[in-house]
Parts: structure tokens; C-alpha cells; sequence
């Protein structure tokens, strides 16, 4: 990495999420009430763009995207311009209707459900992604399973999103991949020719055990030596420098040497969280906030945690995030939960 770059790159995902708040999830042939109702930006391009941005102002964002022009589309651009996102490559196309998401939270425990229509992802492909002259540090990208294009083969890649890391990698970029939690059969079958081509990943306890082949978690409850053992099996399937796994515990880091960090979560009132969507999504920022400024990785851990902490107080996915140092200083007085347990692996 050279000592020129700075700040980070996002590509893939910008969709409106229309937020809505249930009294629980309803079962089928039933009705429910909406108790509220929002629009906003989301996906992997623009919430992890935006919690940079909100986390610490210092660290520039430029982003690759694809849209309509119509009233969701420029909301995004709305919302990327707000928070000083370099457009340059939020690529517009009136043919097409902007990536929409229904995204449902159950007021009882917080818990999301998505369905969404995805259109002008559908249509994005590597042929939108130019890094000449991008002098960003890093891509963001994701997010698998949402993008026709980019999850099919693409001139004789496995995928679109394999060309689209070899693009990043080749002008000097360094690489991280955010997924979402779809079938586990689909998650190996899209991400599996992407690990040779990652310097870094960071997912959740699900997903890490997915591309491992592995049980993470059992009857809802996060084995830690079990993904400390799926780390170690990814980390052999690809080339990155750094693999993370979070779960509502904690977190561990592995880096290429073997050396395993780990740190618990924070405490959060349940009276205060409001939902959990965008959760992952701030802590990979929280992470790649605390690697850009250097500090060690244990701390990275830490700002990861405390950035998810932060967004849980909103229904929508970057909304309550702040500053990293009020969301350090708001885990501060939360609490942090015990050591974790890693065991052996």
C-alpha cells in the first residue's frame, strides 16, 4: 500500500430502504399494522460510505453505483452529496427504476426482514468500475446475491465481482467484500473465487461459517471456538491479510500469521435499540475507521463495536451513528461484556 493513498472506495449496492416499523412480524394469510414509515439510503455502497463519513470526516469516500433517474435515485445522489461522497462514478441511467427495499422491523425485538427489487443493480457491471487515478486506500465491495450482472460469470471470470477485485487489485488498490445473509449454498457459490482476490474480510458468524462449510452457530447460540476454526479454514481458501467475524458477543480478527485478536461487544439497554439493520454494515466501518487511522487491531475491534452499538438507536441503517469518539465514549458508558472465551480451535 502506498503511503500516498487515502480514504476508501465503495462499489455495488445503492437501493432506498423503505423503512417500516411492525408490531411484530406477521404470520401468513394476516394483516399488521405499519406504526412508521421512512425512506433512506442503504446497501453496502452507501452505508458503509456514509458511516465513514459520519465517523470520522476526515477520510474522503468516492463511490460506484448505478441508479434511475427517479425519485429514489436522486434521493441517493442526495444523500451521497450530503455527506461529501465523490459521485464521479455514481453512474445514472434513466432506463431504469433505482434498486427498492422493503425493509421491515419487528418493534417487539428489533429483528429485520428485507424484500427488495433490484433493478438497477441488476444492471450494474465491472464495465462501470474505472480506478485510473483513484488514489483511495481500499474498495468496499458488496453486495452478493442482489446484482444479476456481477453474480453471473463475466468474460471468462467466475463472476462480476471477481473482475471487479483483479480491476482494484491491478491499479493498486487493497480489497474488503461485505455480503449479506442469503442461503449458504449461494454465499460459497458467489464467494469462494472472490477470496483469493480479498486483502481483507470482514463478515458475520453465519456467513464466516458458511464459506467454510462449517457450524458457527447452533439453535441461535455463536460457537467462538467454531468460528475461530471457520476463520482459519477461509484464511486458507483466499489471500487475505485480515479475516473478521462478529457475532452479538464479540468479535475475532486472525491475521495471516495466525495471530487471533479478539474483543466483546458492548452492552446495549434493549430500551434503546431501535433496529438492526445497517448493523454489519457499521461495524465494517468502525473497523476500517480504526485501520485507517493506524491503531493496533484489538482497537479496531473496538471502534467496530462501538460504531454497531451506535446504529442499533435507529431504525434505519446509519441515521445514530456519530462520531467515533461518541460512539466510543456512548460503549464507554454501556459497558463492555465479559472477555470472550475463544478456547481452541
Amino acid at each position: 500500500m502506498g503511503s500516498t493513498r487515502s480514504g476508501y472506495i465503495t462499489g455495488g449496492t445503492w437501493c432506498v430502504d423503505h423503512n417500516m416499523v411492525l408490531p411484530r412480524w406477521p404470520e401468513e394469510e394476516t394483516a399488521t399494522r405499519i406504526l412508521s414509515a421512512s425512506a433512506q439510503g442503504g446497501g453496502a455502497g452507501c452505508n458503509f460510505a456514509v458511516d465513514i463519513r459520519r465517523l470520522a470526516p476526515e477520510i474522503a469516500v468516492s463511490t460506484v453505483g448505478l441508479c434511475g433517474e427517479d425519485p429514489d435515485g436522486r434521493l441517493l445522489r442526495g444523500v451521497a452529496s450530503d455527506h461529501g461522497i465523490d459521485c464521479a462514478q455514481f453512474h445514472v441511467d434513466p432506463q431504469l427504476r433505482t434498486h427498492r427495499t422493503m425493509a421491515f422491523t419487528s418493534a417487539e425485538n428489533g429483528k429485520r426482514t428485507h424484500i427488495f427489487e433490484a433493478d438497477s443493480s441488476d444492471h450494474l457491471s465491472p464495465d462501470h468500475f474505472d480506478f485510473s487515478g483513484v488514489t483511495a486506500r481500499m474498495l468496499h465491495l458488496g453486495l452478493p446475491g442482489t446484482h444479476a450482472l456481477l453474480d453471473a460469470p463475466w468474460q471468462g471470470d467466475p463472476s462480476g465481482w471477481v473482475t471487479v477485485l483483479k480491476k482494484a487489485r491491478s491499479a493498486g488498490l487493497r480489497t474488503n467484500m461485505e455480503v449479506m445473509s442469503i442461503p449458504r449454498d449461494d454465499l460459497r457459490r458467489i464467494i469462494l473465487p472472490c477470496l483469493p482476490h480479498l486483502d481483507y474480510l470482514v463478515v458475520n458468524d453465519y456467513e464466516i461459517g458458511a464459506f467454510a462449510d462449517m457450524q458457527t452457530v447452533r439453535e441461535g447460540t455463536t460457537s467462538v471456538p467454531g468460528v475461530l476454526a471457520a476463520l482459519r479454514r477461509v484464511m486458507e481458501l483466499g489471500s487475505m491479510e485480515i479475516a473478521v467475524a462478529h457475532f452479538p458477543g464479540g468479535a475475532l480478527a486472525l491475521e495471516r500469521n495466525g495471530t487471533v485478536h479478539s474483543h466483546p461487544s458492548t452492552r446495549v439497554p434493549q430500551a434503546e435499540v431501535k433496529g438492526t439493520n445497517g448493523a454489519g454494515d457499521a461495524f465494517a466501518a468502525g473497523f476500517f475507521c480504526g485501520h485507517h487511522r493506524d491503531v493496533p487491531l484489538r482497537d479496531c475491534l473496538a471502534y467496530a463495536h462501538a460504531a454497531a452499538a451506535a446504529s442499533l438507536r435507529s431504525v434505519d441503517t446509519y441515521g445514530a451513528v456519530e462520531g467515533i469518539e461518541a460512539c466510543l465514549a456512548l460503549a464507554a458508558r454501556n459497558g463492555w461484556r465479559e472477555p470472550l472465551e475463544v478456547g481452541a480451535a
